[in-house]
């Protein structure tokens, strides 16, 4: 399997600002590639170099085999690109919307119509084909301005920050497009500052601030930096905090105010059935207790040693 996207210290400047800072990332074809980081990391700047909207300063920067620069009427036959922004035309229904798109890369009348008529179906529009698009759910727009991304049957599919706005429901339905795309081969190199979103999508993850990649690997392995599973216990009485502390034994952390224990468990499930038996015999009360993974927060955290909780990227823990 060779890669997709291939980029090699690209740098980006805005005057003194560097926007990408000798920035490397490789993509594998036919994976959802994630790159997660806050606001002001370089997420976007890096799509818009690899979608030849931007012209970077230096390095190399490839995608499906050409380079952005000194081919780039190549690379953008073969790309789609769904912004932050909707792109769709509100007035119009979101056939005739996709009929343009069509028109628009030089289709031809008959074939942007059966094009049309295929991604409506594909994405679980064709019921709603003829409605107007200030109609829409928000879900639904954004489906829509994924189909309009595919008009062309791109190779490689750009998705900066897609559901940036969307409702819990409408973000479940892009991630379920998205699913649907990698399934059929497509290339997706997905933007986010979603850190469920990274996590439910993408094959592996580029974690990048400051415009560099600063970790890489699956999900799994970028939370594995930052320990394995743990149990967590919250005491009903912060009287018993100490006496709780010392039945879950060596590594033990106390969080006082919020009269929360945390341990590590190799086991899991053993762990767990020890901990609550042992609670149990000394009848300490627990109010919650639970396994749980470290999360995409708390690897962003621990990584760029931030603790400050606006810096991170959105998102929230996931129990296991």
């Amino acid at each position: 399997m060779s890669d997709a996207i291939v980029v090699e210290g690209v740098h980006k400047r805005y005057g003194v600002k560097r926007a990408l800072d000798g920035l490397d990332l490789a993509v594998r074809r036919g994976t959802v590639h994630g790159v997660l980081g806050p606001n002001g990391a370089g997420k976007t700047t890096a799509v818009r170099v690899l979608t030849t909207l931007l012209r970077h300063d230096e390095g190399r920067a490839e995608v499906a085999g050409f380079d952005v620069r000194s081919d780039a009427a190549e690379v953008r036959r073969r790309i789609g690109l769904l912004g932050q922004h909707a792109a769709v035309d509100e007035e119009l229904g979101g056939r005739q919307n996709l009929e343009m798109f069509g028109r628009l890369y030089h289709l031809g009348a008959r074939r942007a119509g059966l094009r049309a008529d295929e991604l409506l179906e594909r994405f679980g529009l064709a019921d709603t084909g003829r409605k107007a698009v200030k109609q829409y759910s928000g879900g639904m727009r954004r489906r829509l301005d994924l189909a309009a991304s595919l008009i062309t049957d791109p190779e490689v599919l750009f998705l900066d920050e897609p559901t940036t706005g969307l409702d819990p429901r409408g973000r479940a339905e892009v991630w379920s497009a998205v699913r649907s795309l990698t399934a059929g081969g497509t290339t997706v190199l997905l933007t986010t500052q979603y850190l469920e979103e990274a996590d439910q999508l993408a094959d592996r993850i580029s974690v990048i601030d400051d415009g560099r990649v600063i970790a890489e690997g699956t999900a799994d392995r970028l939370k594995a930096m930052v320990g394995g599973d743990r149990i967590d216990v919250v005491v009903r009485g912060a009287d018993r905090l100490a006496e709780a502390a010392a039945l879950l034994g060596e590594g033990v952390t106390v969080d006082e105010d919020r009269r929360l224990l945390r341990a590590p468990a190799p086991d899991r499930m053993r762990a767990l059935a020890r901990t609550v038996r042992a609670l149990e015999e000394a009848g300490i009360e627990a109010e919650d207790i639970a396994v749980r993974r470290p999360t995409l927060d708390e690897v962003f955290l621990s990584l760029t040693g931030a603790g400050d909780e606006a810096h991170a990227p959105k998102g929230t823990e996931v129990a296991a």
